[in-house]
């Protein structure tokens, strides 16, 4: 913690720059899908962008990547999203999830957890033939399989409540995706059990603190993101308007 008091990157920065981030993208593409946005009253579908914007402005799966070769998209997915509702509910739940996962592991390693369960979310769902792919789902699930791990390995009577409280965000998630349509089941285990995985192999605080590796490690990915969807965005506004 007293590293986060002498750096401008705070937990609470960090948070709010993932969350704009996320509402930048998804404004981003209802701008570009123009007159081609889905416009219903129906609240699943109410602003949802254009296939083709999402497409090249970063979405996964088997068409972007054995048509388009965009092994990249397997970053970018997890920052896009389908419509109004889909980025209200994974910014309220990035909101409640992450909160927790910093205080056990700290910032850094949750932002490569997200980063990383993201990655293995689209990248099995690449491997289950899903046609096109998006949302910070995969990711979100990463962090819920660190809690879990966490909450498991730990013990104890806050371990238990933490292990608890996970398992039911876990039931909720496979309730969700036997009942909503549209919903990338492969994403959210590829994610969940990769959060799990790199919960144990990065270890949370009580095990070891953050060190230079954790830091290092969360601003490569950072670094990675940001140039990936900068360039999504400056191709996607020459290919649309020039």
């Amino acid at each position: 913690m007293t590293y986060y008091k002498k750096s401008f990157i705070t937990p609470a920065i960090a948070l709010k720059a993932m969350i704009y981030i996320n509402v930048i993208m998804f404004i981003v593409s209802l701008i570009y899908s123009g007159r081609n946005m889905t416009l219903s009253i129906n609240p699943f579908y109410a602003l949802t962008p254009s296939l083709d914007v999402l497409n090249f402005l970063g979405a996964s799966g088997r068409l972007p990547i054995v048509k388009f070769e965009a092994w990249w998209s397997l970053i970018t997915a997890n920052w896009l999203h389908g419509g109004l509702l889909h980025i209200l509910f994974n910014m309220m739940a990035l909101k409640t999830i992450a909160p927790l996962v910093i205080k056990e592991f700290g910032l850094f390693r949750m932002f490569s957890i997200y980063t990383l369960a993201g990655i293995a979310g689209f990248l099995l769902s690449y491997i289950g033939n899903v046609y096109m792919t998006i949302g910070a789902s995969s990711g979100l699930c990463g962090l819920i399989g660190a809690t879990l791990f966490f909450g498991k390995s730990r013990g104890g009577q806050w371990g238990q409540m933490v292990y608890k409280q996970t398992s039911g965000w876990v039931v909720t998630l496979v309730l969700i995706g036997f009942l909503m349509p549209n919903i990338n089941n492969w994403g959210h285990a590829g994610g969940l059990f990769a959060g799990i995985f790199f919960g144990w192999i990065l270890g949370y605080n009580e095990k070891r603190t953050e060190n230079v590796f954790d830091r290092s490690l969360a601003i490569f990915f950072a670094g990675i993101t940001l140039w990936l969807l900068a360039k999504s965005v400056i191709q996607g506004f020459f290919l649309i308007y020039s």
